[in-house]
């Protein structure tokens, strides 16, 4: 064994002590540290030929790179769907690599067996009823690749064609149906081969982004071969929901693969004032839902479910002799993309077995309560302009005095070189604007008010500066 491996063996302990002291020094700075940041990028340097240790290793971290890491786990990063993590949740993550196990066999490790454990209990905390088959994947992007992938397998074995055999090449083009599809929806086309031009845009209703069921059905009317249908639980800028019931009522009438994304907003299912948003997710034939988002655990998390786990056999079974048969041994290599698989379950069984579902539901609640909050003092302010309404946790808002998408991110990179909150921008029905994204277990009515009190201020700053100019 090489020394220093030898010597940072016999160190372990106080290696890890000094790493727990780095993260110890984040977590009690985090009410402080900037949310959101601009690094410039770094002088790379040459391959050490020589190593130095793990204790010198986490010095050269905690002095060159600790420092600039955006604390997009704090309470007022409002970016993206972002959840922090909870103290269980970390505890959990911590463990996962110190134990490092490849969760994918059945009986070899108890790894596989809570991944088991944890996709029961998120089964019945949406609501979900047995039928369905889960497990993790990496995140909402993947997640949705496996439900169109097997959405697209569904199609081709209506058309007689086994395409995880034969292929798509030649064959009709698999038409993906949607009113406001996530932008992972069209990258994952783009990977399956099934093109981003063929996606179908339905109209959505009025002055909402959820979709038309009028004509959705005018459509599915029109074609005689079988699509997907991919349904939001939850718009990215809105938070806006599809009819789940009314969609699932049509494949009564017509065949198509009905693929819920359901990354945040299945969430609602804990809260009896949200849940009837989810009601119809029964419906689904797959289903999208991120861990690392509302559920407040480390990235990277995601679960994808499915009513057909032999369609999800048939495409991702491994054919090598020596991982077994899946009808003996069901190990989740044979049903997920990856054949090594971190143990990325565990912190998510840690944080409902340390909070339940009443613990989560209060996130939940608090943190629409939050986002109701801004959305008021924004519909009352004479600067901004609230764009929709607020229906969960997201806030969809802009500048009362904007022309351009230019200036909406100029203003955002102001606020976020101020340090004390951080927004991104986002186009909502052509009109350049501003998201907040409010799902971190630590945000309070106070840290709401400071972001309202940021942008206020930030706006009159840069409005003076260009007077002065």
């Amino acid at each position: 064994m090489h020394q220093l491996l030898e010597n940072d063996k016999k160190q372990f302990k106080a290696i890890l002590h000094d790493a727990v002291k780095v993260a110890e020094e984040y977590l009690e700075r985090q009410n402080s540290l900037p949310p959101g940041r601009f690094v410039k990028d770094i002088v790379l340097e040459d391959l050490p030929l020589k190593g130095e240790n793990a204790l010198k290793t986490i010095q050269y971290f905690k002095q060159h790179y600790a420092p600039y890491i955006t604390n997009s786990a704090g309470p007022r990063y409002f970016g993206f769907v972002t959840g922090g993590s909870t103290p269980a949740a970390v505890a959990g993550d911590w463990l996962v690599s110190a134990f490092d196990q490849n969760a994918c066999g059945s009986n070899d490790t108890i790894a596989p067996q809570v991944e088991r454990q944890t996709i029961h209990y998120f089964k019945q905390l949406f609501g979900l009823d047995d039928a369905y088959f889960g497990s993790f994947v990496t995140g909402a992007t993947v997640s949705n690749q496996v439900g169109l992938t097997l959405g697209r397998q569904w199609v081709g074995e209506q058309l007689g064609i086994d395409f995880s055999l034969e292929g798509v090449y030649g064959v009709v083009p698999v038409k993906v149906v949607s009113a406001t599809p996530h932008s992972s929806v069209l990258k994952s086309m783009a990977v399956l081969g099934m093109g981003k031009n063929t996606l179908v845009k339905i109209d959505t209703l009025p002055d909402r982004e959820a979709i038309d069921i009028l004509a959705l059905e005018k459509y599915l009317q029109s074609v005689n071969s079988p699509v997907i249908v991919v349904a939001n639980a939850g718009t990215v800028n809105t938070v806006d929901f599809d009819d789940l019931e009314a969609i699932g009522k049509l494949k009564a009438k017509y065949n198509f693969w009905l693929h819920v994304d359901a990354a945040f907003g299945g969430f609602a299912a804990l809260s009896e004032k949200y849940a009837h948003l989810m009601q119809g997710i029964n419906h689904a034939d797959s289903i999208t839902i991120d861990a690392h988002k509302w559920l407040n655990v480390p990235y990277d998390a995601a679960m994808q479910f499915t009513r057909h786990k032999k369609l999800q056999l048939k495409v991702f079974q491994n054919s090598a002799a020596y991982l077994g048969d899946p009808e003996q041994s069901p190990d989740y290599f044979h049903y997920t993309p990856e054949n090594s698989r971190r143990w990325r379950a565990l912190p998510s069984w840690f944080t409902i077995k340390a909070y339940g579902k009443e613990g989560h539901r209060e996130i939940v609640e608090r943190n629409s309560a939050s986002a109701y909050s801004l959305g008021e003092k924004i519909k009352h302010s004479e600067d901004f302009k609230l764009l929709a309404p607020v229906r969960m946790n997201v806030v969809c808002f802009t500048l009362k005095k904007t022309t351009s998408f230019d200036e909406v991110r100029a203003f955002l990179n102001a606020v976020r070189d101020d340090g004390r909150v951080f927004f991104t921008p986002t186009l909502y029905k052509g009109t350049p604007a501003i998201r907040a994204a409010i799902s971190n277990w630590q945000t309070t009515e106070a840290d709401i008010q400071l972001a309202f009190d940021v942008l206020k201020e930030v706006l009159h700053a840069k409005k003076k500066i260009t007077v002065s100019t």
